[in-house]
């Protein structure tokens, strides 16, 4: 604020208070208590409206959406928020159900007044306007900002009470540590707050070789399509396995740039390979979405997202001695190969 660099004004709801005694609230029709009448929140938000700026207006309640980074990150967006601060039994619902935007709860429990998530959400929110966190690569790294929980942190003496640093850390080796800190955090992640899997963006938490797989039947795969496709989720080049010579010949020919081989077995580490084979339709003793994420953060080697021009080849490819999973999309059989590879790599790699 003192740099002005986000402005927070305090506006005090008495000023507009009925009466001799500034009265706000009354009881709650059909027995309860005191509730916050809608006439003074009406000119309360009247005097801390700008003009010519629609206010976003948030109601801090038990009954509202849990506050998350990712509704905070959207929140952050506005250029105008109006926070009401209720008491008691809240905020007359016709007021409620006319201006505010949101409404958010901070948790499931029961607060005395609005003021203490007022300062929850203010001060998340700031976080994300440049210029408030010295380093801006520390807000990325923070737990949730991904999705995932954030690693362990350390600091001096070495030895406490018995415990010591992890030696990786004192080793210098920046690829070693950055590979122990992206462990410790898919291991908290998994341990802690498994719930989160769901809406993390898991892409930098996976070991660095990861790839699309094509099982061609003809040379009708629109590769520079899937080329793209890899580099926005930071995957080399899609590999196509053809296994007539002649097959392999053609796709070379049409497309110099494509990766043609004959079979998997080139593709794999040896035991270090997990294979994720990804239809269209339903198949038995096909994996969850989320337990297909949760396996690929458990697995330190390389892996491979598997689809096919003809679904029945996926069935009958045999991947001897490596890991391999079966997961349904839940598109009919009649999507496009490579809506089918986009739909499945977003829900897999995708950002929040």
């Amino acid at each position: 604020m003192k740099n002005n660099l986000l402005r927070v004004n305090l506006v005090n709801l008495r000023d507009f208070g009925r009466g001799n005694y500034r009265q706000l609230d009354d009881y709650a029709f059909g027995s309860g208590g005191m509730v916050f009448a809608a006439p003074q929140l009406k000119a309360a938000l009247d005097f801390a409206d700008i003009e010519g700026v629609k206010p976003f207006v948030i109601y801090p309640s038990p009954q509202g959406a849990l506050i998350s980074q990712e509704l905070i990150e959207s929140l952050a967006h506005q250029e105008h928020v109006i926070i009401f601060c209720g008491h008691y039994e809240g905020l007359d619902e016709r007021f409620v159900e006319k201006y505010v935007d949101l409404e958010i709860s901070i948790g499931d429990c029961v607060l005395t007044g609005g003021e203490l998530p007022a300062m929850i959400i203010i001060d998340s929110m700031s976080r994300l306007v440049p210029g408030v966190v010295g380093k801006s690569k520390a807000v990325i790294e923070d737990s949730f900002y991904r999705g995932m929980l954030d690693n362990p942190n350390y600091t001096r003496p070495f030895d406490w009470e018995g415990l010591q640093v992890p030696e990786v850390l004192l080793s210098g080796n920046e690829k070693q540590i950055s590979r122990w800190r992206r462990h410790e955090s898919i291991k908290r992640t998994l341990t802690r707050r498994p719930d989160l899997i769901s809406r993390a963006s898991i892409r930098d938490y996976l070991a660095d070789k990861v790839g699309v797989v094509i099982l061609a039947r003809d040379e009708n795969i629109d590769l520079r399509g899937l080329i793209s496709l890899c580099e926005a989720y930071n995957l080399s080049r899609p590999f196509v396995i053809a296994k007539s010579h002649e097959l392999r010949e053609t796709i070379k020919n049409l497309y110099p740039e494509a990766k043609v081989l004959g079979s998997l077995a080139k593709l794999s580490d040896g035991q270090n390979t997990l294979c994720v084979k990804i239809f269209s339709g339903s198949r038995e003793n096909s994996l969850h979405s989320l337990e297909v994420k949760r396996r690929c953060l458990e697995h330190e080697g390389s892996i491979l997202f598997i689809f096919a021009q003809d679904e029945s080849e996926l069935l009958d490819e045999r991947l001897e001695g490596l890991s391999s999973y079966l997961y349904e999309s839940g598109l009919n059989g009649l999507v496009p190969l490579n809506i089918l590879i986009g739909t499945a790599l977003d829900r897999f790699l995708g950002k929040r």
